[in-house]
């Protein structure tokens, strides 16, 4: 068994090292690291397929409720506010108490919420439900990434990562084709009841394979107000980047919400600099290759959700897909996604994290670049090419951005890095739809009118104008049941050429945006205190 060691993020490099308490690993099933990492991705898949599998059963839940469009959106937004503003904090909740409660409680919170929705006849409690599954994915996710980090040894902890990212990116892309298949064949219930046993399956897992490993140093108090100013910041940001579409950009509410944002991350730093044992230790970020993995993880997400919003309105609403064969259009990049995350996790150990990282960022801004080239006669083999090569970008990046932002920093705070880690993708995930959605808008809005009078359409009034903007931003025509066949056909033609120019805009500001974190990566390199986890001795 080797030891471990870790280095305060707030003092010298050179204080005495923290060994890591925890019962001594067995050689069987218990603390074992490939069967925990086998019993985290469980939990892992369960959370990331959630996040995107609920939205092909939007339009049953909407029809079956009578729900509006707002209460529906409710679904997806209660869910991500909860999760992105509570990470840390849950990160700092498994630093605390121990990553394997944290994780045990979560899958018991998650499946237990997820059966609740299934049973709920009202939207209300569909959207609290959806909250409180929030809260509890946040204590499963960095709570997963700690118990990693713990237990594996630091030659095999990349390639530990890298069949993480791949069950995350699986499940994420995976989602929609799961999801039209319950919806289809079965209910909208199914989507979450799902969960149950899933969940069940994974607590068994951890109850019989998960060990707690804490650091002597680890925190023994709570700071309160951290949490308090932190989380308001954090949602008035989320918030504000999830109704800027809505409020609009240049409204007054859109921009107090981001103020007092800014003031509330601008009062946290002050206080976090001042009580004795602070959420976050700033002096974490004084660690250039961590606060590199933080940037390029939000860099990334707003490159890659927010450029793959539009191919699934594309594909299904250009081309006329059904959610089903979305999904196996996306296939070539789950695929890339799942071989190329142990090859990067292996590369990336054998190589150091900053050229997989670089060349994997170059990778999705060509691929990006490529997917503006889209159009509306492209055929499933160019747009495959496109989709792998996003996924075989993105592969080295999940990984490695991930292992730098947990593995320098202390062992101690393994759980707050971990939550950092997944706070920054949320943030970029939100980040990216809502800049690329408003590129996206920018675009119709100027273009529609000039191609409608182009095509010699019948004039519309500014309030038609406004409407069939709307409907065009998500790739479909606005053409009203009895209308003639030759008009229809045109209005099809003028509605999906004016979204391919808004979505072809949005996947250059996409690439660009990768650009910029092809040069932040090779400000990364691997973590000084990725140690090897107590559970050396199995491997």
């Amino acid at each position: 068994m080797t030891s471990q060691t870790t280095v305060d993020a707030t003092g010298p490099a050179d204080k005495a090292p923290a060994p890591v308490s925890g019962p001594t690993p067995s050689s069987g099933l218990r603390g074992h690291p490939w069967f925990t990492l086998f019993s985290v991705a469980f939990g892992v898949m369960m959370v990331a397929l959630d996040g995107t599998i609920v939205a092909i059963a939007n339009p049953a839940i909407q029809k079956d409720l009578g729900a509006s469009f707002a209460d529906v959106q409710w679904i997806t937004n209660g869910y991500f506010l909860a999760l992105a503003v509570t990470l840390i904090t849950a990160g700092k909740l498994g630093d605390r108490f121990g990553h394997r409660q944290t994780f045990l409680i979560g899958v018991i919170g998650f499946a237990g919420a997820s059966g609740a929705i299934g049973f709920s006849h009202s939207i209300a409690l569909v959207v609290t439900f959806r909250v409180l599954q929030g809260l509890f994915g946040a204590l499963l996710m960095p709570a997963a990434l700690g118990l990693l980090r713990a237990t594996f040894p630091a030659e095999k902890l990349n390639m530990a990562i890298g069949i993480w990212g791949m069950v995350i990116g699986a499940s994420t892309a995976g989602g929609p084709i799961l999801g039209g298949l319950l919806v289809q064949h079965v209910s909208w219930q199914s989507v979450f009841f799902i969960n149950v046993p899933i969940g069940v399956i994974v607590l068994v897992l951890g109850s019989l394979i998960l060990t707690d490993h804490r650091a002597e140093n680890a925190p023994r108090s709570f700071d309160v107000l951290g949490i308090a100013l932190l989380s308001g910041a954090m949602f008035c940001l989320v918030w504000a980047l999830i109704k800027a579409p809505t409020w609009g950009w240049g409204d007054g509410l859109t921009w107090a919400f981001l103020g007092a944002s800014v003031l509330g991350f601008a009062v946290f730093a002050f206080w976090e600099k001042r009580v004795k044992e602070p959420l976050i230790p700033l002096g974490l970020f004084r660690s250039v290759p961590l606060s590199a993995g933080v940037v390029l993880m939000v860099l990334m997400a707003i490159a890659f959700l927010g450029g793959l919003f539009f191919v699934t309105f594309y594909l299904q609403n250009v081309h006329g897909m059904s959610p089903v064969d979305a999904g196996l259009h996306l296939l070539p990049l789950t695929g890339m996604m799942i071989v190329g995350s142990p090859l990067a996790g292996f590369l990336i150990t054998k190589t150091g994290p900053r050229i997989p990282l670089a060349g994997g960022m170059a990778l999705t801004a060509i691929s990006m670049y490529g997917m503006s080239t889209l159009d509306t006669n492209t055929g499933s083999f160019v747009m495959s090419l496109w989709f792998a090569g996003l996924g075989l970008g993105l592969a080295p990046v999940m990984v490695g951005a991930t292992e730098v932002i947990v593995g320098n920093a202390p062992m101690e705070l393994s759980g707050v890095a971990g939550g950092l880690q997944q706070a920054a993708m949320q943030i970029g995930g939100s980040l990216g739809t809502a800049v690329l959605g408003a590129v996206m808008a920018s675009k119709v809005d100027g273009d529609l009118a000039g191609n409608w009078a182009d095509a010699t359409l019948p004039p519309l009034t500014p309030e038609q104008l406004d409407a069939a903007s709307e409907a065009v931003q998500v790739g479909a025509a606005p053409v009203a049941p009895d209308t003639p066949a030759a008009l229809a056909a045109q209005i099809t033609t003028v509605a999906h050429d004016t979204f391919i120019s808004g979505m072809s805009l949005a996947c250059l500001v996409a690439s660009g945006v990768a650009v910029v974190a092809v040069f932040v990566a090779l400000l990364t390199k691997r973590g000084d205190n990725a140690e090897a986890g107590v559970g050396a001795g199995h491997i």
